[in-house]
């Protein structure tokens, strides 16, 4: 039976967050979250963990929803640093953006992103296409972080 991934949201805009967790809740998905409001903070609790190789053996699956525009570093750093390390390279990445910047969007691609989503402006599109994501996340198989 596969466990529910953790997701982790990196974005600084709490109410994004809580609106992420909110759709995703009203579509029936009770999994567990994990925020951060930087990508300083996502890196150091990816790569700071003093036996990775065990945390994530014993975790559920992880799925990282990334905003691009945060303070310390970027989503686009993040996701390089990320798909960099032969530990964590296979961790799916959603990459969150206001921004459709056809340059940006090839570069997260280009860096190994799972998927680029635009979040919409406007409150009500922006659940909608959340809802939406979470319902493709459900069907989703996802990888082991590591591969001991």
């Amino acid at each position: 039976m596969s466990r529910l991934p953790t997701i982790l949201i990196v974005d600084d805009d709490e109410g994004h967050s809580i609106l992420i967790r909110t759709n995703f809740a009203d579509i029936g998905m009770p999994n567990e979250f994990i925020e951060f409001r930087d990508g300083q903070s996502v890196l150091d609790y990816l790569f700071s963990l003093t036996n990775r190789r065990e945390r994530f053996l014993n975790l559920n699956p992880f799925v990282l929803l990334l905003d691009i525009r945060m303070p310390k570093v970027d989503g686009i750093e993040v996701l390089r640093r990320v798909k960099s390390d032969p530990d964590l390279k296979m961790l799916p990445v959603i990459m969150l953006s206001t921004t459709d910047n056809p340059d940006e969007v090839n570069q997260c691609h280009r860096f190994g992103c799972s998927a680029y989503v635009k979040k919409p402006v406007d409150y009500e599109s922006f659940s909608d296409v959340v809802r939406r994501l979470g319902e493709f996340m459900k069907i989703l198989v996802l990888p082991r972080l590591v591969a001991w």
